[in-house]
Formats: C-alpha cells, structure tokens, sequence
C-alpha cells in the first residue's frame, strides 16, 4: 500500500509503499477514504511532543472494514467506520472507570512508541523496517486500529467527511459534555477558531447552547466561526477579549474553552467565566509550557479549570454519527480543502502556514 512516511523530525511528508497491514486480535483493518489533517501531527512531527520516526502520522479517519481480528464482534467486513485518535484497549484501570480517554495503554504504547498494545507496530517497509504509527498512522491506504477506537457509522452520512468525527468533534463532544457539563441555554465563549475550535462551536449549537462567543486574532477565522453557529465574534488583535466577552454575555459566560495552547489564551479564558464558572483547557502546548491564573480569583470566585483530551470512542462515536444522520452536525461545513495522498506535505505546509481554515481533509484511493 502508499502511505506518507516522515523519516526525521521537521522533515517532509514522502508518499512511500508500505507492506499491507494485518489486524491482531481485538483489532480491524479498514481500507482508508479520508484522513483528517491535525495540528497535532505537526506537533509530532516537529519534535514538539516526543514521538519516534520513520512514522506515518493521520489520526482521524474513516473507511471501510476490510478485515477484523479475532473477537471483534461489534463491527464487521463491509462496515463503513470512522476511527477514534484515542484507541481505548478496554483492559486497563482507566478504561474500567469509563475514562477510556486516559487509557493506560494507548499513552504507554502508542504515544510514546509508536506501536498497539503488543508492542509492536503494523507498518513495516518492504525491506522489513518498522515504521511507528501515530494512533493508527491514518495517512495511509490501510489502517489497523484496535477495534473500541471505531465506531460504525449511520446509512447515508457522508463517508470521506465523516472522518472529523475522530478527532475534532470527538475532542469537542469529550471537552464540551464530560469535562465542560454543558446545560442546554449554557453561555460560552471559544478561544481559538480553528478545526477543532469550530467542532466546538459547532456541536455546541447542536446540543442546545445559548449564547457562543468566539475569540481568535485572524478575519477570516472569525467569519468561519459565523458560519459554524457563533453568535458573536471578537478580533482580540483590536480589542480586550477580556472585556469583550463579558460585555457581550452580561458580565461572563457559563463556560469557556481554550483550543489553542497558548499561556495568554488561557489566562484570558480563566478570566471570562462568571463566578462559579468552567474553563476548559484543550489546546496542546509544546511540553514544558505553563501559565499563569489568578488565584484569589480562582478561589474567590469559585472558577473550575480542568485539562480535557479527546473523548470516549465507545459513548461518543454513536451521539455524534446520529447528530450527523439527523442533520444537527454537518461535517462537511468545517472542511475547507481537500487533497490527495500525493499532495500531503503541501496539506501540512498550509496548516503549518496558517492558511488552513477549520478541517482540510487528505482523500484516499483504496489500495489495488
């Protein structure tokens, strides 16, 4: 099969032939129709966040099963799937507890080494060489994914767009409804209008949010944010957003939620919450960055700040492919490009560059 290796760190994306993977038990092959494109990945890739190389990176997809392991009951051959970047094993204590989003073995195996939870990567080159997978190495004709991290997907919602269900919305649905506690008529206010910033828009107007409030420094993010369902916009490269939001949600909102990354935007989501208010803190930051809170505020206030990732594939997979097959959640609306496996470096090269608005989407020609 043809996949996208990158063989250093800030190195390209090359299109190269990979041996076909095989599934192990408890997991499915799919043949891949589309790929998200993450800023995570780059995150990956650049050395940001420690991940080895030669890898395939891609972590939101969706496809047709084309093969499952032993055990695999819930999906079947022909199945048409999207696949969760949080790859829940089921076995270990967090998956037991229902926080399948901080399962033990998907951090030890996969986000530090590039493998399932065997130990062992399903990429090899046709000499043999190992190739580290990034979740389950989207970017790629075929993917093996452990069999809790996809979930089947309604009849007739788009398949190829469906695949930012995985990864933007799941991240969205997991920040919004387990972490954020959202209450149908909720305040919000959303720093950061970029693919998964517009989920959050987005799936927060699909499950019945008041007031949403976006906050980012570029035009034409904020007049994407328009279009996902936000109420109000603030350009925070001409105004306080601070004194912004407030002003626009009568002296603050229910929730914020900060989806860049980024110590000023953090401190400044912390600040717009009304007291007794939620910040809910998404963005992935190079490691070792901190920021700063108020405390007297924290405390006097009575302001929650909780870190959320991803979501829970099992619960969260389902809600959101019926919110699509009723026609609450357009997934289609988010993506603003699209490109194929041969042109995945440029795809990159545009996120990297800030030119991307919300999701651009890698579309694939299953392997022959």
């Amino acid at each position: 099969m043809r996949a996208a290796v990158v063989r250093e760190h800030r190195g390209p994306f090359v299109v190269e032939e990979l041996l076909d993977p095989r599934p192990g038990p408890g997991e499915v092959l799919i043949d891949v129709a589309a790929c998200g494109v993450c800023h995570t990945d780059l995150h990956a890739r650049d050395g940001a966040v420690a991940f080895p190389v030669p890898a395939v990176f891609g972590h939101e997809v969706s496809g047709v099963v084309a093969e499952v392991g032993a055990g695999v009951t819930h999906v079947g051959v022909g199945d048409r799937v999207v696949g969760a970047f949080i790859m829940p094993c089921g076995d270990c204590a967090m998956c037991g507890r229902g926080q399948e989003e901080l399962c033990d073995r998907f951090f030890s195996h996969n986000r530090l080494n590039g493998t399932l939870y065997d130990g062992r990567t399903r990429l090899f080159t046709p000499a043999g060489e190992p190739v580290a997978m990034y979740s389950m190495g989207g970017l790629a004709q075929r993917a093996v994914i452990p069999a809790l991290g996809v979930g089947r997907l309604p009849a007739g919602v788009p398949l190829a767009d469906c695949a930012i269900l995985g990864c933007a919305f799941l991240t969205a649905h997991g920040a919004l409804v387990h972490v954020g506690d959202l209450r149908p008529g909720a305040t919000l206010a959303v720093f950061g209008a970029g693919g998964v910033g517009l989920a959050v828009i987005a799936l927060a107007r699909a499950l019945g949010a008041g007031r949403v409030v976006a906050v980012d420094l570029a035009p034409d993010k904020l007049e994407a944010a328009r279009r996902a369902g936000a109420d109000e916009v603030v350009d925070a490269s001409r105004a306080d957003p601070v004194a912004e939001v407030r002003r626009l949600t009568d002296g603050g909102t229910d929730l914020a939620l900060e989806v860049i990354g980024n110590p000023v935007t953090f401190r400044q989501a912390t600040e717009v919450v009304r007291d007794g208010g939620r910040c809910v803190v998404v963005g992935i930051a190079p490691s070792g960055v901190t920021a700063e809170v108020e405390m007297t505020r924290l405390v006097r206030r009575k302001i929650q700040v909780m870190g959320s990732f991803g979501g829970r594939p099992r619960h969260d997979l389902p809600v959101l492919g019926e919110l699509v097959a009723a026609g609450r959640l357009v997934p289609g609306d988010l993506i603003s490009r699209r490109f194929s496996l041969d042109e995945v470096d440029e795809a990159y090269g545009s996120l990297a560059r800030g030119e991307s608005l919300g999701r651009t989407l890698v579309e694939l020609t299953p392997a022959g």
